[in-house]
């Protein structure tokens, strides 16, 4: 019975450099070689065994379940079994631009979009023109960055490279992967979301859409956040691939506790920008938590003036998605819970105009009225006092 000893592709090569006092017979699974003569065809004019085909059951390109598969950057292990164990090396091997693997004696051989265990299967049909039955297990020792793309109602859309696992992983271990497992090995929708500076407070998380590019087709999956927030459904925060982009749409209407509970949530923005102007005690440019009210703003710019602010009279101006200005009035109630028609809650970049009262505005119009006449006859009087200086206006005493 022959013992299956691994050892790396790499050291094929230096089999092939003792074989003149190494028997070739330890490169075979069966059927061992005769070992090579003195007079013997060199090894590179030997004609080679007919190329072995993958297995039936593995075709390369084919995407199986949510296993990993190879791409530019990938750096992997590649052992073959049945060879010498004290000519065993451990290479490293990485998948070039083009989604090759550069081997001893077979070269380029593409395994870009493979799983590890279709990548073997296709290194292993190269080498049994070589060795017979060769055994073949690639394992993944660093993954490459993956590139996603995240748009609709996001802060931020765009294209983001996303971190990975540095450590070994086979194929089992990367089948065994749920969605369960592994949350700070891979990355998942809602840190990409996070990336891209959380969803909008107009964000329909019910469907979003992960659209994935496959090697002979395009996969759309679909994902429920708010079941992922309900329920703790970590299915719903499914595993990133290369290339994925996820897609979140708009909601047509917002419930308020819903808002509430997403904007709780660690894949909503840490803050929002609110500028308030007017009658309040401390008016400036706010940093709030995502979904705060109108009430809440008011206070934390230290509330209203007292005798000089309008409760009635406050303006939400408000920037749309689609390049417009809403403006709307509100009347104050500072009792008032989320309440759409009369305590909304806040969106990025809103603006808030509280105006004065009547009184207020009709003593600032006198006080304007008057002041101007005084400023102007105080002017008059500075300028006599600069000619006259002696206070006589002119006069001589007569």
């Amino acid at each position: 019975m022959i013992r299956r000893t691994p050892r790396s592709i790499a050291g094929i090569v230096l089999s092939s450099l003792v074989g003149t006092t190494q028997p070739l017979s330890v490169l075979a699974q069966s059927s061992p070689l005769t070992a090579p003569s003195s007079n013997s065809v060199p090894f590179e004019q030997r004609v080679p065994l007919p190329e072995a085909p993958p297995p039936s059951n593995v075709r390369p390109g084919t995407i199986l379940g949510d296993a990993y598969t190879l791409g530019a950057g990938d750096i992997v292990r590649a052992e073959i079994f049945d060879i010498a164990p004290e000519l065993a090396l451990e290479p490293r091997y990485t998948i070039l631009l083009d989604g090759t693997l550069n081997l001893p004696w077979v070269g380029s051989v593409p395994v870009q979009g493979l799983t590890l265990t279709q990548a073997a299967a296709v290194i292993s049909a190269k080498y049994g023109r070589f060795v017979r039955n060769p055994l073949v297990t690639i394992s993944l020792l660093a993954p490459r960055p993956l590139k996603v793309g995240v748009i609709g109602e996001v802060n931020r859309p765009g294209s983001y490279i996303l971190s990975v696992i540095s450590n070994e992983v086979s194929q089992a271990s990367l089948n065994q992967r749920t969605s369960s497992e592994g949350g700070n090995q891979w990355p998942r929708v809602t840190q990409a979301i996070q990336s891209a500076g959380g969803v909008t407070q107009i964000a329909n998380i019910r469907e979003v859409r992960i659209r994935r590019l496959q090697t002979d087709r395009e996969e759309i999956v679909a994902i429920d956040l708010w079941r992922f927030l309900r329920e703790g459904d970590l299915s719903q925060d499914i595993l990133l691939r290369d290339g994925d982009t996820i897609i979140i749409p708009k909601a047509d209407k917002l419930d308020a506790g819903e808002a509430t509970q997403v904007a709780a949530s660690n894949f909503s923005p840490e803050t929002i920008s609110v500028s308030i102007v007017g009658e309040v005690t401390a008016p400036g440019s706010l940093k709030l938590k995502p979904n705060t009210t109108l009430n809440q703003a008011i206070m934390a710019a230290g509330g209203f003036r007292v005798g000089r602010a309008s409760k009635k009279g406050v303006d939400l101006i408000r920037l749309n998605p689609d390049g417009t200005i809403t403006r709307k009035k509100y009347s104050i109630d500072l009792d008032q819970n989320l309440n759409e028609g009369r305590n909304p809650a806040l969106y990025n970049n809103d603006i808030i105009v509280v105006n004065r009262t009547f009184i207020a505005s009709a003593n600032d119009f006198l006080i304007n009225a008057i002041g101007a006449p005084l400023t102007i006859f105080g002017g008059i009087s500075g300028f006599r006092n600069l000619i006259f200086p002696n206070g006589n206006n002119g006069n001589n005493g007569n």
